[in-house]
This record gives structure tokens, C-alpha cells and sequence, in this order.
């Protein structure tokens, strides 16, 4: 599993916890990076969290405006939890990275749903961001 794999999977964490504990994201993701010093080969992944992590909150409002604007039928808080923090973070590289193809964000956040989230996630995740996507460029 490559880094940035692994720094994905570290932000949608810190965004998910955030969502259900009502504390800053940021200060979340510091928590378990200090609670893996010890481990070797973190700084890249946690260097890249931090940058989602830190684009999400920046661009919160904006983000969650498309969700709901192009999720049809479904208001982002029936949504579940797990599913808007994956959609959020990938949004942000989608939206706000130009480094990052669409198609590449798209995967790893469909590939997290499958992993984490419902049955349906995936499928679900997949046309929103797809459809975002068409319609937006990186900034």
C-alpha cells in the first residue's frame, strides 16, 4: 500500500472522528501521529494527511455545498458518517490538487468505502464524486 494510500486512510479517519466527536480535526490526526512516533516511514504519510485534513477544513462549507447540491435525494446527514468524511476528503483533492488525476482520487476513496463503509458506499461514492468531477477542475 503505497504512502499517499496510506495518508488518505489517515484523513478520512481524522475527518470521520471529527464528525462524531465535534473537535477539530487537526488536533486528532497530531493525537495518533503522536501516538505512532515510534513507528518508521510516518512523516510522508502523515505529512500528506495533514495537508487533506487541512484543505477539508479550509474549504468545509464548499465541499459539503456539492455534496448536497449533487447528491439527489439524499441530505448529507442521512448520509452516513463514514461515506461524507471519504467524500470530503477526496472531494478536496479533486477540487483543490491538481497533482492528483480525478480518476485517482475517485479510485481510493471507492476502494476505502468497499473497505470500511456499507455495501452500497462504493457504488454510491463512486457516481457523486464521478459526476463532481465532470463538472470541476483543480484550482
Amino acid at each position: 500500500m503505497s504512502a499517499r494510500t496510506k495518508a488518505r486512510k489517515r484523513a478520512v479517519d481524522a475527518v470521520f472522528a471529527s464528525d462524531i466527536r465535534k473537535e477539530n480535526p487537526a488536533e486528532l490526526l497530531q493525537a495518533t501521529q503522536k501516538q505512532m512516533e515510534d513507528r518508521q516511514n510516518q512523516n510522508e504519510i502523515f505529512g500528506y494527511a495533514e495537508e487533506i485534513v487541512a484543505g477539508v477544513v479550509e474549504h468545509y462549507e464548499e465541499i459539503d455545498d456539492l455534496i448536497e447540491t449533487y447528491s439527489q435525494d439524499w441530505s448529507i446527514d442521512r448520509m452516513p458518517t463514514l461515506d461524507r468524511a471519504i467524500l470530503r476528503c477526496a472531494l478536496w483533492e479533486i477540487l483543490f490538487n491538481p497533482e492528483v488525476p480525478n480518476g485517482v482520487a475517485i479510485n481510493e476513496a471507492v476502494e476505502i468505502a468497499k473497505e470500511f463503509s456499507t455495501d452500497d458506499s462504493g457504488g454510491f461514492i463512486n457516481g457523486l464524486l464521478s459526476k463532481i468531477a465532470s463538472t470541476r477542475q483543480a484550482k
